[in-house]
């Protein structure tokens, strides 16, 4: 069961389940909640799948991965059922992501489990994260470097407790890096050489200020491994540990030196673990180097822990979740839009505008929540692709929202908000264009209505000088009234709406009429 699947908010106590399908290891975690912070974990398991093997170098899950890891997912499902559990989220990250027959897998999951598994973005790691990270370490409003090294990539944040102010994700995970670099029967200090000259590649923009961030945090199993290796893990699972970043550095120097077998004979590692140790170990050390950092705090959390918190958020406080989510998304915007030097008061009038006539005009469009969420993204970021130039600012404007990471959208409500911007101008979307004619029907006629709204909004600030105040549409048989209110008479508004609302009349079947607040 899924968040989406309730219709009331459920009280505490409330069990609730994660399943992290990741490229190195399937891990199940459950828990129950006594409140929206105290909790205890009922079971939890992992299986050790190393899906990212072939993924890495191939592009595609084997059916041999395939199989055991669908094992393991029948085990964690009847363990779901028999734990009682009240709702759940299965997650998949960069392995199933990036693989070309990934969705095939979900297919085969959903049919042969009766599990629902979520291929999410790099982005949506992110997001969960933060939200178990900022949990676990009082950020205190300060801004500190988070970095979660998986499997198959690299989730880098800058965050305090309410944000994420910045983030990146890499194509550079513990176990992709083994099977990009490794081979067989090679000497281990080559090996490092080529690690060292991969992870130099990793930047982080904002090292460079005078006020550098507070600390460095680092997530993952990898790095509660060097913990325990460096001796000053904290009592208790899940307890905040941390080290040195010098102990980091003679840790790498120690495990460079080990074949596979000797870090697991000597050093009692797991053979999943030890043979992708070192690659985490210096992407961390890279990393805390680059933010100044001398010490690295690992709290002992991540995805799965994000995951659980995320949702009994959302299945006990509804409202307060979905304002969460939707402030996350904003933080996120306004980064991005910055990044890319866009006119920023100019976006927030035509997300405003454009949020308002969504939310007036939901019983003529029938879209939900996730799509006023698409077209927030696609208002605020409409422009952005001035930055490369501005003639054919709109086609650039849709590459740089898909290459950009906004927490809280899925990767194809992403692709969904940079299709929506590529049509705020010029022509409308049809089946001469690659962009709009690979969607799936329902999708089109999403990016036709989110298009035509964005339009108008955008016509209402044609000038970028924010006059019209409020928008008002109202339904009256075959016509559309709108009516605004600003500053002056906007003239110049209305011409620009009658020259942008073609699309609007021909998506929803209205001429739309226009008028000033006062007429009739």
């Amino acid at each position: 069961m899924l968040p989406a699947d309730l219709e009331r908010e459920l009280e505490f106590p409330v069990r609730v389940a994660c399943i992290d399908v990741g490229s190195n290891a399937l891990r199940f975690a459950a828990a129950e909640f006594e409140s929206p912070e105290r909790f205890r974990t009922i079971e939890q398991e992992r299986a050790a799948v190393r899906l990212g093997h072939d993924v890495f170098l191939t592009g595609r899950l084997t059916d041999g991965a395939m199989d055991a890891a669908l094992v393991a997912l029948t085990s964690f499902w009847e363990r779901i059922a028999k734990l009682d559990v009240a709702v759940y989220r299965a997650v998949a990250t960069s392995a199933v992501r990036e693989s070309s027959n990934g969705e095939t897998f979900v297919e085969r999951v959903r049919g042969q489990v009766g599990l629902e598994l979520e291929i999410i973005s790099g982005s949506e790691e992110a997001r969960l994260v933060h939200a178990a990270v900022r949990r676990a370490v009082p950020l205190a409003g300060k801004e500190w470097v988070v970095v979660d090294v998986g499997g198959g990539s690299v989730e880098i944040l800058l965050v305090d407790d309410s944000a994420i102010l910045w983030s990146e994700s890499h194509t550079m995970g513990s176990v992709r890096l083994l099977e990009e670099l490794s081979e067989t029967g090679e000497e281990p200090g080559r090996f490092r050489r080529l690690l060292e000259e991969y992870t130099a590649t990793l930047r982080l923009p904002f090292a460079a200020r005078s006020r550098g961030p507070t600390g460095f945090i680092a997530t993952g199993g990898n790095a509660e491994t060097l913990v325990q290796l460096a001796g000053t893990a904290a009592a208790g699972a899940g307890a905040a540990g941390s080290l040195s970043v010098d102990a980091l550095r003679n840790i790498i120097e120690h495990l460079s030196r080990l074949s596979y077998r000797q870090r697991v004979d000597e050093l009692g590692l797991r053979e999943d673990r030890a043979d992708v140790i070192l690659p985490a170990a210096m992407v961390y050390e890279h990393l805390a180097g680059l933010s100044g950092a001398s010490t690295i705090v690992v709290p002992g959390v991540g995805i799965r822990e994000g995951v659980l918190h995320d949702l009994v958020e959302a299945v006990t406080t509804q409202r307060a979740h979905a304002d969460r989510r939707d402030q996350e998304l904003a933080t996120a915007l306004l980064a991005v839009g910055r990044r890319y030097m866009f006119d920023e008061a100019h976006a927030r009038q035509v997300a405003r505008l454009s949020l308002a006539l969504f939310d007036q005009l939901r019983e003529l469009h029938g879209l939900d929540d996730a799509d006023r969420r698409v077209l927030q993204a696609a208002a605020w970021l409409h422009d952005v692709g001035s930055y490369i130039s501005y003639k054919r600012h709109h086609k650039h404007s849709m590459y740089l929202i898909t290459q950009s990471e906004l927490p809280g959208l899925s990767t194809a409500q992403v692709e969904l908000a940079a299709t929506v911007a590529r049509y705020h101008r010029k022509s409308d979307p049809g089946p001469q264009h690659e962009e709009f004619s690979r969607l799936k029907p329902a999708d089109q006629k999403r990016v036709l209505a989110l298009a035509s709204l964005l339009r108008l909004a955008d016509a209402l600030d044609r000038e970028h000088s924010e006059r019209v105040r409020t928008v008002t549409m109202e339904l009256q048989g075959r016509k559309a009234l709108l009516r605004l209110e600003g500053k002056g008479d906007l003239l110049l508004e209305k011409w620009a709406l009658k020259r942008k609302s073609a699309l609007f009349e021909r998506v929803f079947e209205r001429e739309l009429r226009v008028r000033n607040g006062g007429e009739h």
